[in-house]
């Protein structure tokens, strides 16, 4: 690991290492040392820069959630400490709807949802950054259906609201692809496919008995309910164009095969469906996909695991912009 902490055994040590230590041992002022001062924060509502920021929205997470827990599920990484390192974070977190805040008056709900982070670390340092947060889990677990929420933003914000991912996005030091591993070249294989409504994908590439995560902290199983999630969404799109911006595949002793893919679906709001009526509104979905992969004995490789991820308010605040 060299340039970073003696203290960290490895990557992935390193980026569960400061999480905790940022969150749960309430280190906020440690991102002073793990944060570059003009950090570039992308998520699917906003593009934000500078380290101050990133701590004040920390100070006001944890303000509002006190007790929130960060679980990581996994690091799918790729690079070397030399050129830079690139991890696709999957954490789940827990946390009590304690004090009011940008969610409203607290409420005492105990909350689960999941962040997906692409973070870029060089030299003990992260200075690029692509985060998901599973909004739509956390509205609706505190009784506030997505759309709702926002429109709520959009009144809060007034006459200049906050133009959603990719608006305002900046180009940061972090341009790789991500590595050649052929279990990340599989995954966006797979979702390319389905992109284009190849629906014969879910029964060649998905085990009968997968298992599904997806946004809305929505759990599901087996190829026909992927089908269904995934079509609910191309479908309502259209016409669609599906890009992938970076891909990781990982080997690693004791774990299964594993990828992690950052996408983007761009398209028309022309059909009925998990966005109501068609509006015409231009929509980007920006998305983060895990996947472990794996096979009984002589039975073909498929996919067991799947972990998607965007963000459903982010969606409905482009459509309500563009309805007024």
């Amino acid at each position: 690991m060299q340039g970073f902490d003696a203290k960290f055994k490895d990557f992935p040590d390193y980026i569960l290492g400061i999480t905790h230590e940022i969150w749960e041992q309430r280190g906020v002022e440690t991102l002073n040392h793990y944060y570059a001062p003009e950090i570039i924060v992308r998520s699917p509502a906003s593009v934000v820069v500078g380290n101050q920021t990133v701590i004040d929205a920390t100070n006001a997470t944890l303000e509002e959630f006190p007790d929130r827990q960060l679980l990581g599920e996994d690091v799918i990484w790729c690079g070397s400490p030399e050129d830079g390192l690139l991890s696709s974070h999957r954490i789940l977190s827990t946390a009590t709807h304690s004090n009011d805040g940008v969610y409203g008056k607290a409420t005492g709900t105990k909350l689960k949802y999941r962040v997906i982070a692409d973070c870029h670390a060089k030299n003990n340092t992260i200075d690029d950054e692509w985060l998901i947060r599973d909004q739509a889990a956390i509205v609706r677990q505190l009784g506030i259906d997505p759309k709702d929420y926002a429109r709520t933003q959009i009144e809060t914000e007034g006459a200049n609201p906050v133009l959603p991912f990719p608006a305002n996005d900046i180009s940061g030091p972090y341009q790789g692809k991500g590595n050649d591993n052929r279990w990340g070249q599989q995954l966006a294989y797979i979702l390319k496919r389905i992109s284009t409504g190849d629906h014969q994908v879910f029964s060649s590439d998905y085990d009968r008995a997968a298992h599904l995560e997806y946004p809305g902290f929505r759990t599901q199983h087996g190829a026909e309910a992927a089908h269904a999630f995934w079509s609910s969404i191309t479908g309502s799109l259209s016409p669609l164009k599906f890009e992938v911006h970076h891909q990781i595949g990982r080997e690693d002793p004791t774990l299964p095969a594993r990828a992690a893919v950052r996408w983007s679906i761009t398209g028309t709001h022309s059909q009925a469906g998990v966005f109501g009526k068609p509006t015409g509104a231009e929509v980007y979905i920006m998305g983060i996909t895990h996947a472990e992969f794996g096979s009984f004995g002589a039975a073909p490789v498929t996919l067991r695991r799947e972990y998607t991820l965007f963000d459903e308010t982010a969606i409905w605040k482009q459509i309500l912009l563009h309805t007024g």
